[in-house]
């Protein structure tokens, strides 16, 4: 069995949002893009999001 590289994984998972009828925002996009060039990680969009959606008064973890 062979590995998705990073882009088709993304180009894939863009791919299913849009069945859906959505469309990433700019930002995710660009997060998406800075992963493909191995310039961030999955892990630094988790963070981003996390800091972006994170509810008034809610805890850090």
């Amino acid at each position: 069995m062979t590995e998705m590289s990073v882009a088709k994984a993304w180009d894939y998972a863009i791919g299913l949002i849009k069945v859906d009828g959505l469309e990433p925002t700019e930002d995710f996009k660009k997060y998406i893009e800075l992963e493909k060039q191995g310039k961030a990680t999955t892990q630094d969009l988790k963070k981003y999001l996390d800091k972006k959606y994170k509810a008034k008064g809610e805890a850090d973890d």
